[in-house]
C-alpha cells in the first residue's frame, strides 16, 4: 500500500476511487465507505482513502493500527493530510480541483450522507452530487449504518468505551476493540506470585476504555492466546502510569520486544487497590477461575 504522512506532497498516477474523512476507528459505517471504493478495483481505479483529522486527540485507532487495517483490506493508498491551513484554508471549488482531481486523479468519490468539506465546513455532499458532471467524477452519497435505531458513529463508539462496553463497541466496529503494543519489561511480580503476565504501554493518543480488568485475546506471532488483561497504573505496587497488563492462560515462555495484540472482549471489574499484595494475589487468582468461565460459555 502507498503511504503518505505529514505532507501536502501526495499524488496519483492513476484514475482513482476515493473516500474521504477522519476515520476514526474503522467503523461499519466507515467500512461501507471503503468496500464501496474497493469496488473501484474493478474497472482499474486505485483505492484511496483520504484521512485528515485534528492532532493530539487520543484515537479508537492509532495511525499504525489504521494503517494496518485499510492495508489488510486491500487498500491501495492511505494520505495522512497534515491539518494545516494551506489546506484547511482552501475553498470547496479550490479543494476539489486542486486535491481531488489534479493531484488524486479522482474518477469515483464515497462520502456520507453528512459529509462535509472545504473552508468552514462550507462544502458538503449535496455540493459535489450537483457538480458531478461537470467535473467528470462519479459522487456516491452513502446512507449511514444504524444499530439500536442510532447512526453509527465514532462518538457512539466512544460512548460504548467510557461505559466499558466493550460488547457494544465489537457491534459497532464490527471487531474486538484492541491495543497493539511491543511487549516490555515489567517489575516481575507476577512472576514472583506464579502469575507472569505481559506488558505493553499503549501510543500516547490511544483511547482506552476506563481502568479495569478485562477478559481478553492475545495475538502474536500468528498465535492466538486467551487472556485476562488489567488496564491502569497498578495502585497497590506503585500508580505511576497506565499500562496494559496481561496474563495469558496455557502459556510459557517470553514474548519481549515482540508485537501484541490485545483485544478487549469484556468487563470484568474496576481497577482498585488492595491493602496489601497478599489480598492482590487472591483477587487475581478470582479473576484468573472468572476468565477461565468466560472462556467456556464463550
Amino acid at each position: 500500500m502507498k503511504y503518505f504522512y505529514g505532507t501536502t506532497d501526495f499524488y496519483s498516477e492513476v484514475p482513482t476511487a476515493v473516500t474521504l474523512g477522519k476515520f476514526d476507528g474503522l467503523h461499519l459505517g466507515h467500512q461501507k465507505l471503503i468496500n464501496r471504493i474497493l469496488a473501484g478495483k474493478k474497472r482499474g481505479l486505485a483505492s484511496t482513502v483520504f484521512v485528515i483529522a485534528p492532532p493530539g486527540v487520543p484515537r479508537l485507532l492509532t495511525g499504525t493500527e489504521k494503517r494496518k487495517m485499510l492495508e489488510n483490506a486491500g487498500i491501495d493508498c492511505m494520505i495522512e493530510c497534515p491539518f494545516i491551513p494551506e489546506i484547511l484554508g482552501m475553498g470547496p471549488e479550490q479543494f476539489v480541483e486542486e486535491v481531488l482531481l489534479r493531484k488524486l486523479k479522482t474518477a469515483y468519490l464515497a462520502v456520507g450522507t453528512d459529509f462535509r468539506f472545504g473552508y468552514q465546513r462550507s462544502g458538503d455532499a449535496l455540493f459535489l452530487s450537483e457538480r458531478q458532471k461537470t467535473y467528470g467524477m462519479q459522487v456516491d452519497i452513502i446512507e449511514k449504518e444504524r444499530l439500536n435505531d442510532r447512526v453509527i458513529s465514532s462518538t457512539y463508539v466512544r460512548e460504548a468505551m467510557r461505559e466499558g462496553n466493550m460488547e457494544l463497541a465489537k457491534r459497532l466496529l464490527g471487531y474486538s476493540y484492541s491495543v497493539t503494543g511491543v511487549v516490555r519489561h515489567g517489575r516481575q511480580l507476577g512472576r514472583t506470585i506464579g502469575m507472569p503476565t505481559v506488558n505493553l504501554i499503549p501510543e500516547k493518543d490511544k483511547l482506552l476504555p476506563p481502568n479495569g480488568v478485562y477478559f481478553s485475546r492475545v495475538f502474536c506471532g500468528g498465535t492466538c492466546y486467551r487472556g485476562i488483561t488489567n488496564i491502569g497504573c497498578k495502585p497497590t505496587v506503585d500508580g505511576s502510569f497506565v499500562g496494559v497488563e496481561t496474563y495469558l492462560y496455557d502459556f510459557e515462555g517470553e514474548l519481549y520486544d515482540q508485537e501484541i495484540v490485545v483485544e478487549l472482549l469484556s468487563f470484568r471489574r474496576p481497577e482498585r487497590r488492595f491493602d496489601s499484595l497478599e489480598k492482590l494475589e487472591e483477587q487475581m487468582h478470582r479473576d484468573i477461575l472468572s476468565g477461565k468461565e468466560y472462556f467456556r460459555e464463550h
